[in-house]
């Protein structure tokens, strides 16, 4: 790999990364009575857009929310605008890296699909309320205010279509109500404030959430490694693979994911009981097996739409062999243009022969004499991977991310030696069950939180 590529500038990076973050302050102090300071972040969005098909629209919708005289139209147009510019980042990040890893890209765009018009009205309730609260700011947020969100999403919820929509909204209102009043906050997420504001504005136009293609993929699916999220309510397994088609097509980059609501008090290797009724895919991650496909559901940016009847436990398939013969010939799929953001970056790399660096600051990886972080932080509990068999590895299969205005690499598996052997340590080795004592441990103590929560709750039900 390339290490130079990921620490040289990107050319406008800086420029367009500064327009984004001079509109995000626009929405810190809220449009209803614009002050100066903001007619100059709404003037430099327009002008970082002057030379695309957007400038018309943008320069007019920064003119009139400087005056205080937007309306909805003109606030989507600077949606619009702030998401084109980290689109744009994004495509630049990404063509960095292809090149530095020198993987093939696909050529072909994200093709949609067609489906069913939604309600115009729950769409136009949405924008109105995310409208309010752009002219109010994060400043200027109170209860009141955020409480409108919430009959919008009950209407939302039972139209399959909107519930991405209406998932995001849900959690973005909560978010605001958990720091309301805004006129106290000290410190607040602008970025990633602006991030779903900017999001919920687009999805709010009819046909922007529609999914992309979906073809069927046969062949063997080899996993690389599990990122799992976490958060209070919910927990995400996402699971990267490079798939092999059957006809001798080139070998993919693909993405199968589940997801399941959970309590708050279920945390470490417990999520993983939440997780594998829904998947039989996590049980081959922790056993190093292969999985043959027929005909699975699979959509023109690489997701796996996974149903466990289209799928048998296949051979042996070790992670770092896999990285090392088949990764480096599989392309990835593209994305399509709403999700196109850096926060999305997430390349499979394998690393070999760095030294590892630990001055106090974290772990970071010495590659061709380029230093590369790397986001232990990232790492689940739920796992035997830990910061220290990172700092002692000799090679680490991870995802390269875009974090903090530098290239990021988070640890999905490493190798290290013990004893003058080589031994792969994986953040989901426990994702299907394990024999490992720690994990065990673990798995006893999530089995008894979880059956006293299924005790409470039946006899809540019983009264």
């Amino acid at each position: 790999m390339r290490a130079d590529l990921l620490t040289d500038a990107v050319e406008g990076l800086d420029e367009a990364l500064g327009a984004v973050d001079g509109f995000d302050q626009v929405l810190v102090g809220g449009l209803l009575r614009p002050q100066p300071a903001q007619a100059v972040g709404l003037a430099a969005l327009a002008d970082a857009v002057a030379g695309s098909p957007l400038a018309g629209r943008v320069a007019e919708a920064a003119e009139k929310s400087a005056a205080g005289a937007a309306d909805e139209d003109h606030y989507l147009a600077l949606a619009a605008a702030r998401s084109a510019l980290l689109g744009s980042v994004h495509d630049a990040l990404v063509a960095r890296v292809e090149e530095a890893v020198g993987r093939p890209r696909a050529e072909e765009p994200a093709a949609t699909a067609d489906g069913a018009e939604h309600p115009v009205n729950l769409l136009m309730a949405t924008r109105g309320w995310l409208c309010d609260v752009a002219r109010a700011g994060w400043q200027g947020i109170d209860h009141e205010l955020i409480g409108g969100a919430a009959p919008v999403v009950t209407a939302m919820l039972p139209e399959p279509g909107l519930r991405r929509l209406a998932t995001l909204l849900d959690g973005f209102a909560a978010e605001l109500a958990a720091s309301c009043p805004g006129a106290t906050l000290e410190r607040m997420p602008v970025r990633r404030w602006a991030d779903l504001w900017s999001r919920a504005m687009l999805l709010t136009l009819p046909g922007a959430d529609r999914a992309t293609a979906v073809a069927e993929a046969t062949g063997r699916l080899l996993p690389l490694g599990v990122d799992l999220h976490e958060h209070a309510t919910a927990v995400q397994a996402q699971v990267h693979a490079v798939f092999e088609p059957a006809d001798g097509g080139t070998p993919r980059l693909v993405r199968a994911g589940v997801s399941a609501p959970k309590p708050d008090t279920v945390v470490g290797a417990g999520l993983w009981q939440l997780l594998r009724p829904h998947m039989s895919l996590l049980a081959a991650v922790s056993e190093g097996r292969a999985m043959e496909l027929d005909a699975m559901p699979v959509t023109a940016e690489g997701d796996l739409i996974w149903d466990d009847a289209r799928a048998t436990q296949g051979e042996p398939a070790e992670p770092f062999t896999t990285a090392r013969v088949a990764l480096p010939t599989a392309a990835a799929a593209p994305v399509a243009p709403v999700d196109r953001h850096p926060a999305r970056i997430a390349v499979p790399v394998l690393l070999e022969g760095y030294a590892v660096e630990d001055a106090g600051e974290g772990v970071a990886f010495r590659v061709a004499g380029e230093r590369l972080a790397v986001g232990t932080g990232r790492v689940p509990a739920a796992g035997p991977l830990t910061a220290d068999a990172v700092a002692s590895s000799a090679a680490c299969l991870g995802l390269l991310r875009w974090d903090a205005g530098q290239f990021l690499l988070q640890p999905l598996a490493v190798e290290r030696t013990v004893r003058k052997k080589a031994v792969a340590v994986h953040a989901g080795a426990w994702a299907g069950g394990t024999a490992d004592k720690a994990g065990v441990r673990a798995e006893k103590a999530a089995t008894d939180a979880v059956n006293v929560l299924r005790e409470r709750a039946g006899r809540l039900l019983r009264k």
